[in-house]
């Protein structure tokens, strides 16, 4: 995410900390630099040029703390900028009603029906009792994307045989009121590109529904196209919101931190995984911070939070402590990182991490295997891995698909770090998970 601007990034703030000083001639490098890694990463040209003269204009008249490194204090001001940029205020949704409605527009391909049931699954998640309705009729296959989505996250999803988008959502107006649903979230058809038929089909709909909520999705992978396609639904119908698709993919970052300037909509949700629940609220420090390469303690303790409740966290840190750590536990470990997401993306929201290590391709692949050799103990086996000797070595080495020789580096490596937790007082360690959950909950 980001790594074309990060890197960039690096190296200017990599220079700054260095500087004893705010001069002319710094000042003047600095934002020459920063132009550069903004129009690099597509960033709209005006904007760019608005941020860096911002940028000048607060460092020439910056007071000098004898307490705070000039080159911190430079930094601070290039971090306050653009999270300026991108949009200070984190807009919620607008859902005053007893039944609220959100409708989802946009051109074809920006991941539309895929965004719909991710709402829908953060919905659901906050007690709301929402209704998926599929509106694009022109899509093949739109409509059964949208019931098998619907049915894997167990969401009701409205459709009719009327081919008539009009009549569909209108229909599906009336069985949510009759059936006492919180939300609608509905589907409309895309186009390859904006055109008349779709903008006036749109604001149809509009008129006859008033959605609460008209949220355009935006393909970041796209660039400064789709700056333009906000630009023209927003005067067409008058958007509430954008929602950032694919941004796990997008290097770059340019059309993210063009948006909130060049069309005055601001961003409510990022799309950061293919998966139901990666759909996160908007929150342009955090996206400043990944930029900018501090990281994002946030997202990843929210991530631990998802997986981790903090007693399992805590009998975890005793039976360490204890030394009555097993392959059960092992295992349970490897399940919950698993479902944090990829290590990769782990390690580069852990602020201090440096690039080099953040840009190391971590193998995935050898954690499944190492969870599928566990899975080949026994329980008894799992909780006394001593007692594993030669042919049990080899059955779990059949049964998981693995070699002997990799049986016993993990037995190696799980045995070492054993001895280490040993030799290691936990109970008086100033870090805990305990802590950290408390600490930035």
């Amino acid at each position: 995410m980001f790594d074309g601007i990060s890197k960039r990034f690096d190296t200017i703030l990599k220079n700054l900390r260095g500087l004893g000083k705010i001069t002319d001639e710094n000042i003047e490098h600095t934002s020459r630099e920063i132009r550069k890694a903004l129009l690099e990463a597509d960033v709209n040209f005006h904007v760019a040029k608005e941020f860096v003269n911002n940028v000048k204009d607060l460092a020439k008249g910056t007071k000098v703390f004898d307490s705070i490194k000039p080159g911190e204090q430079f930094i601070s001001i290039i971090h306050k900028e653009m999270i300026k940029t991108l949009g200070e205020s984190n807009s919620k949704l607008d859902l005053p009603l007893r039944l609220n409605l959100i409708m989802l527009i946009g051109t074809q391909g920006s991941g539309k029906t895929t965004t719909a049931s991710k709402l829908a699954f953060r919905l659901k998640n906050d007690d709301k009792k929402v209704l998926l309705v599929a509106a694009d009729t022109y899509r093949p296959g739109a409509i059964d994307q949208l019931k098998t989505l619907g049915k894997q996250i167990n969401t009701t999803v409205y459709s009719d045989e009327t081919n008539d988008p009009v009549k569909i959502c209108t229909n599906a107006l009336v069985k949510a009121k009759n059936e006492n649903f919180d939300v609608i979230i509905y589907d409309t058809a895309g186009r390859l590109n904006v055109d008349g038929e779709m903008m006036l089909e749109i604001q149809n709909l509009k008129d006859k529904l008033s959605p609460n909520e008209i949220f355009y999705i935006a393909d970041s992978m796209t660039g400064q196209d789709v700056i333009s396609s906000i630009k023209t639904f927003d005067e067409a119908i008058k958007l509430t919101g954008v929602i950032m698709t694919k941004l796990d993919g997008d290097a770059r970052g340019g059309s993210i931190l063009s948006i909130r300037s060049v069309t005055n909509v601001p961003i409510k949700f990022v799309g950061i995984s293919e998966k139901y629940d990666g759909l996160q609220v908007f929150n342009a420090k955090q996206i400043a911070d990944r930029i900018l390469g501090f990281g994002d303690i946030l997202s990843l303790v929210d991530r631990v939070e998802k997986v981790m409740k903090e007693e399992d966290a805590v009998k975890l840190e005793e039976r360490l402590a204890s030394n009555t750590f097993d392959f059960n536990d092992f295992r349970t470990q490897i399940h919950q990182m698993r479902q944090m997401g990829s290590m990769t993306d782990l390690i580069g929201m852990i602020p201090g991490i440096s690039r080099k290590i953040r840009s190391l391709s971590f193998d995935e692949n050898q954690i499944i295997w190492t969870e599928a050799i566990i899975n080949s103990m026994t329980p008894y086996e799992r909780s006394k891995p001593e007692i594993l000797n030669a042919s049990r070595k080899k059955r779990i080495a059949l049964g998981s698909g693995r070699s002997v020789f990799e049986v016993n580096t993990l037995l190696k490596k799980f045995f070492e770090m054993k001895k280490m937790m040993k030799k290691m007082n936990l109970n008086k360690t100033k870090f805990s998970t305990k802590k950290l959950l408390r600490n930035f909950r």
